[in-house]
């Protein structure tokens, strides 16, 4: 079915239609800046509100999940109800949830007010990508996706700053300030950005694939879920009380996601041969580019948020940094990305998106190993500073140009669905990113403290359980200090084997960015309109 426009004026000049990429841009990079502000805050919600390694990666991990589980459907919403219409729906979630999270006085509430985050984002960032991608065609995209990565690859490498400094005398100020943030997003978005839609040929509950959402919600929560409690109840023989005949719950949970996951496969494949609706399209999976880009930004999103979930526990662990010293520390990887994400829509053009991606991609993989191998218990945020630096160039390198690559040669009545299933893919890495690395983290931190000291296994658990915050009462122990020295190596030796599964799992992204080709459907749009130029003249 043809796109169609909502009487609503849209922005017809290019100051207009630029105005309102930002309005998106800002609109995504608040979701965003909500995913990555937690990791500086975290060791402030360790302490404050008495939160274990578990529940640490939980805050991290439930907000990509719920906002991986409920991006394809909304998505689809949009294209069925107006794109704009479900982007200020989604930033009015967000907002309440934020102070829902601003108001939280455990863990428990902290991770049901951050599932309701992941809800709001699961409507904004489909909304916006689809929009965009309706609004430009051909060189334009290139342009347009540029000022898209370039504020979203900046304002998602401040969020840790700003965390940091509201963060220094209350975390919860790092949530309040989406008050007035939305509200003026809210107004931007109604005055500048047009309102598409696809027509329905139904009512809406019989558009949207509801058992396809559940199946992929279930499934994708199970494995995340085995994933994180797998340390602390053991892999496969039971470490705690709950168990079924000495069997871990752990494998079970995991099977489980595995089951639930093929069934999603399955379902989509019925519905889909018998012409219904369904969340996850199979047949966008035969476009190559849209194939390679999807696995590539999960993997790109599992090495960052990974890395950004050990690196504020090392650092305050071993130095007992302050929330805007971490923030400090992590501000390179802004810069990096701010410069290159603006520059990156010129390389576009003169060298092809995709070849953007793979520069991008090389950059990401030999800063996070130089990060691995350089460093020990000394380092500080400074020493992290150069390899945060090239990581972020890499990473605005690669964050808008993959989208656009992966969404370039999608038809555009299925943009929506596309964009869904393209952004689910990123929040599936980030949720597994944070599962795994966590995982790694914790494992390895335990390992290595066992190991060095008589007392080992009764320290490492408690440097597990704190998310290796325990190390900061034992250097308040001159008594203690050889345990203090143990735990600042062991917390080194973790933040490495952290750091080396994150460059792995790069390296695979870019092994996939290689299979990237230049877009059909882009190139065919450049000549029409160069030729169409040349007539006029």
């Amino acid at each position: 079915m043809p796109e169609t426009t909502a009487p609503t004026p849209a922005p017809t000049s290019t100051a207009r239609r630029r105005l309102g990429v930002v309005v998106l841009s800002l609109g995504v990079s608040m979701i965003i800046v909500d995913a990555t502000i937690v990791g500086v805050l975290l060791p402030r919600l360790v302490s404050g509100l008495g939160l274990t390694t578990a529940d640490a990666e939980w805050v991290n991990a439930v907000y990509s999940l719920v906002f991986a589980a409920l991006l394809i459907p909304f998505g689809r919403v949009g294209d069925l109800v107006g794109r704009r219409r479900v982007f200020v729906l989604g930033v009015v979630v967000f907002v309440l949830a934020s102070l829902g999270v601003a108001a939280a006085r455990d863990g428990s509430s902290l991770i049901a007010a951050r599932a309701v985050q992941g809800v709001g984002a699961s409507m904004v960032l489909p909304a916006a990508l689809s929009t965009l991608n309706a609004m430009f065609t051909g060189r334009d995209r290139a342009t347009a996706f540029g000022i898209w990565g370039a504020l979203l690859s900046g304002m998602a490498a401040l969020g840790p700053l700003l965390g940091g400094a509201l963060g220094t005398a209350d975390w919860r100020w790092a949530f309040l300030v989406n008050l007035p943030f939305g509200v003026a997003l809210i107004a931007g978005a109604i005055a500048l950005l047009p309102e598409t839609r696809r027509p329905r040929a139904g009512r809406l509950r019989q558009e949207i694939d509801w058992l396809g959402g559940v199946l992929s919600a279930l499934g994708l929560g199970a494995l995340v879920c085995g994933l994180i409690e797998g340390p602390n109840h053991g892999w496969w023989t039971a470490t705690r009380d709950f168990s079924v005949a000495g069997l871990s719950p752990v494998p079970v949970v995991l099977a489980l996601g595995a089951v639930l996951l093929t069934a999603l496969v399955l379902v989509e494949r019925v519905r889909a041969a018998a012409g219904r609706p369904v969340m996850l399209d199979l047949s966008l999976f035969r476009i190559a580019n849209f194939r390679h880009g999807n696995l590539a930004s999960a993997l790109i999103n599992v090495g960052e948020l990974g890395l950004l979930f050990v690196l504020p526990l090392f650092l305050l662990g071993v130095h007992g940094t302050s929330p805007i010293q971490i923030s400090l520390a992590i501000l390179p990887l802004a810069v990096g990305s701010f410069l290159s994400g603006g520059y990156a829509g010129h390389l576009a053009k003169k060298r092809g998106a995709h070849r953007v991606v793979q520069i991008g991609m090389v950059l990401e993989v030999a800063a996070v190993l130089g990060l691995a191998v350089t460093l020990d218990a000394a380092t500080t945020g400074l020493g992290l500073a150069p390899w945060m630096l090239v990581y972020g160039f890499g990473l605005g390198l690669t964050a808008a140009q993959l989208t656009n690559v992966s969404l370039a040669d999608v038809p555009p009545a299925k943009s929506g669905q596309a964009s869904g299933t393209q952004s689910t893919a990123r929040q599936v890495g980030a949720a597994l990113g944070i599962a795994v690395i966590g995982t790694v983290f914790a494992t390895s931190l335990g390992a290595a403290m066992t190991d060095r000291v008589s007392d080992g296994e009764r320290l490492a658990h408690e440097l597990r359980q704190s998310a290796g915050t325990y190390a900061r009462e034992l250097h308040a122990d001159p008594a203690r200090a050889a345990e203090a020295r143990a735990a600042d190596e062991s917390l080194a030796v973790a933040t490495r084997d952290g750091a080396l599964v994150t460059a792995a799992i790069l390296a695979l992204g870019l092994l996939l960015s290689l299979r990237l080709r230049p877009s059909t459907r882009q190139d065919r749009e450049e000549s029409e309109s160069l030729s169409s130029l040349e007539n006029k003249r």
